[in-house]
């Protein structure tokens, strides 16, 4: 145990390896940890392994840059600015993504086992469903459950009796345990115990699952201000690898408490992610057309980054316009 190592964007974007398994913090457009993305797009990662709760903007941005070899999840999007996982359904469809399909409780009892340490969770969730249809194992059908890669389990269920009270057939779901936990927190201790506001969802399990967590955080404080509300921290120091502060990380998704979703911004990602030109234009410019964070966030604009400022007191910005009766 000790204090995480603090280091740059473009040092945490290095330490992800070509094949590894990824896992992330938030909830499809909120809390995802953006800038990260967008740096290990530039350093051109690929064959990436994702596996994730739910996908969203991150997932997009990274399948549309060709960086992911497998998505295992159950449904991405960008909620109200874009329905559909453009990027990832067109590598489904072109053969360059394998997606495998969850309902949004098997992932969540896998990342569960994981956390817990254990090799795998007994469920009933989505029994008698095509989800575990043996013909939609897309990873059997690839030839990828041999045991040649340790983060791909030898089979994607199996069932088994119950043995205490007879309850009949119970779901056995494999854990997961990603190499990296990419994480986007409200604010980080200088020691690093981690705090998000507002919603959690799943980001404690996500933690403790992974092997390294890197946190990407809006704001690094002192530790000692964190503890005197202990409750209200999610993960303790120890449990963390590697720490940055960086204020506009999750942007365009939302940070509850400090910035909204720019839903403007997502909208325009959605519609140039329908086509692979429209998403090579649109990296060139949001990606590619900037050097590093801070040239990104001068680029957007400091009139448009205040609008989405979340009031102080409110916890969301009251600049932002949200339809009319």
């Amino acid at each position: 145990m000790g204090v995480p190592k603090r280091i740059t964007l473009s040092e945490a974007a290095a330490l992800i390896n070509d094949g590894d398994m990824l896992s992330f913090s938030g909830f499809t457009i909120w809390r995802r940890p953006m800038a990260l993305v967008y740096e290990m797009v530039r350093q051109g990662k690929k064959n990436l392994h994702l596996f994730e709760v739910n996908g969203g903007t991150h997932t997009e941005v990274l399948a549309g840059a060709g960086t992911i070899k497998i998505w295992e999840s159950c449904w991405v999007g960008h909620e109200l600015y874009g329905k559909l996982g453009e990027a990832i359904a067109r590598g489904q469809v072109e053969g360059g993504i394998i997606v495998e399909d969850y309902s949004h409780g098997h992932v969540v009892a896998r990342l569960l086992a994981g956390a817990y340490g254990l090799p795998f969770l007994p469920c009933a969730l989505s029994m008698g469903t095509d989800i575990l249809n043996p013909e939609f194992d897309m990873l059997k059908r690839a030839g990828l459950r041999d045991g040649s890669n340790p983060k791909i389990p030898l089979q994607k269920y199996t069932t088994a009796q119950d043995p205490f009270f007879g309850m009949g057939e119970v779901l056995l779901m494999p854990a997961a345990n990603p190499h990296w936990a990419l994480v986007y927190a409200s604010q980080v201790g200088d020691e690093g115990t981690v705090r998000m506001f507002a919603q959690t969802y799943t980001d404690a399990e996500v933690i403790k699952a992974a092997e390294k967590v890197i946190v990407v955080a809006e704001e690094i404080v002192p530790d000692s201000y964190l503890r005197q509300e202990p409750e209200k921290n999610l993960a303790p120091g120890f449990a963390v690898d590697y720490v940055l502060e960086l204020p506009w990380g999750a942007h365009p998704t939302g940070s509850q408490g400090y910035y909204d979703v720019d839903g403007e911004f997502i909208k325009g990602l959605y519609v140039a992610s329908k086509s692979e030109k429209g998403f090579e234009k649109w990296a060139n410019e949001w990606i590619f057309g900037v050097e590093s964070h801070e040239e990104y966030l001068e680029k957007l604009g400091i009139t448009r980054l205040e609008k989405l400022r979340a009031n102080r007191v409110l916890g969301y910005s009251t600049r932002v316009k949200r339809g009319a009766r």
